[in-house]
């Protein structure tokens, strides 16, 4: 197989239809894509619904987990399943997403050109209503950038999309290297996943694929931009800045990524931000700030939260 593109589903089986069917307008022939749509564990009926997708002739399979193992884990669920078929391309992709009809023919167009990106990431647009603001005009909405290429910010210890909240009026048309690529679109040669591993699942939610775009520029690879492969993401509002969900993770993962990586003027700024989070965060704060120093990774602390939002406290 050419290329996999693997799918993580959680309860979201309209978003994923959609993303599906807007692949399977791709213009790559039938015989050398396949569709892997992981199913996380859902409770609202997905693997049935999406298992009645018609795909037209393209390979396409579902796999559920039987529990949500996370969005790390369970994308190496379908990353293993990929190497398994030989794939020698494997594109991340989020399940909240649509895609351009060239967009693959593009990201292995610019794979071909510049072999010496193992991981490549496309420009990423809001899908018109999603943006983080509303003050656009009409004409710009589908145009407004939500990732293209992103920074590590060593000092502060935070990973961050480029060109967040541009409209793209074709200043951004050309390709670059940069830090990492989000893993809502992620493209990556099977070599580079076969030498390097898939996400490390310690993360469990957030900077799983920070880490491992950083693991691979640390042997010395290259992560290309490319203008012209196009995505629309309809980038969640839920779990944003000031959520339990992002209190508890991002706290918790940011060490644990500096612990690996960073140098030790941020781990130890790191360490001091930490004590204040101990005694004057919010409470997910706190316990992200806890369960690191207790080695609680993975869906840590927060799988007693899942339980008592599953029965309805």
């Amino acid at each position: 197989m050419k290329l996999s593109v693997v799918i993580l589903n959680w309860n979201r089986k309209g978003d994923t239809k959609e993303c599906v069917d807007s692949l399977l307008k791709s213009n790559l022939k039938k015989d050398e894509i396949e569709i892997i749509v992981v199913d996380n564990g859902s409770t609202d009926g997905s693997e049935e619904e999406l298992k009645k997708i018609k795909t037209n002739g393209f390979s396409y399979e579902v796999i559920p987990t039987g529990k949500n193992l996370g969005f790390a884990a369970g994308n190496n669920v379908g990353i293993k399943h990929a190497l398994n078929h030989d794939s020698k391309y494997i594109f991340i992709l989020n399940n909240d997403t649509v895609v351009h009809e060239d967009l693959i023919e593009n990201l292995l167009k610019a794979s071909l050109e510049h072999p010496q990106a193992g991981i490549l990431t496309p420009k990423i647009y809001f899908a018109k209503g999603f943006e983080f603001h509303k003050t656009y005009k009409k004409s710009e909405l589908g145009r407004v950038i939500w990732s293209f290429g992103g920074n590590i910010d060593w000092q502060n210890m935070y990973a961050q999309n480029k060109h967040v909240d541009d409209v793209d009026s074709g200043q951004l048309n050309k390709n670059f290297e940069t830090d990492f690529a989000t893993g809502a679109a992620m493209f990556v040669k099977a070599d580079v996943l076969k030498m390097h591993g898939g996400f490390d699942e310690n993360y469990y939610l957030y900077m799983e694929d920070v880490d491992f775009c950083e693991r691979y520029t640390r042997s010395g690879g290259k992560i290309l931009a490319v203008s012209d492969a196009i995505v629309w993401h309809k980038v969640s509002q839920s779990s944003g800045i000031g959520s339990d969900l992002n209190d508890y993770f991002i706290t918790r993962n940011r060490l644990y990524f500096a612990q690996k990586f960073a140098p030790l003027r941020t781990k130890v700024a790191l360490l001091r931000e930490s004590i204040k989070f101990i005694f004057c965060g919010r409470p997910w704060q706190r316990r992200g700030v806890v369960d690191y120093l207790t080695g609680n990774l993975k869906i840590g602390s927060w799988k007693a939260s899942v339980r008592e939002n599953e029965n309805g406290k």
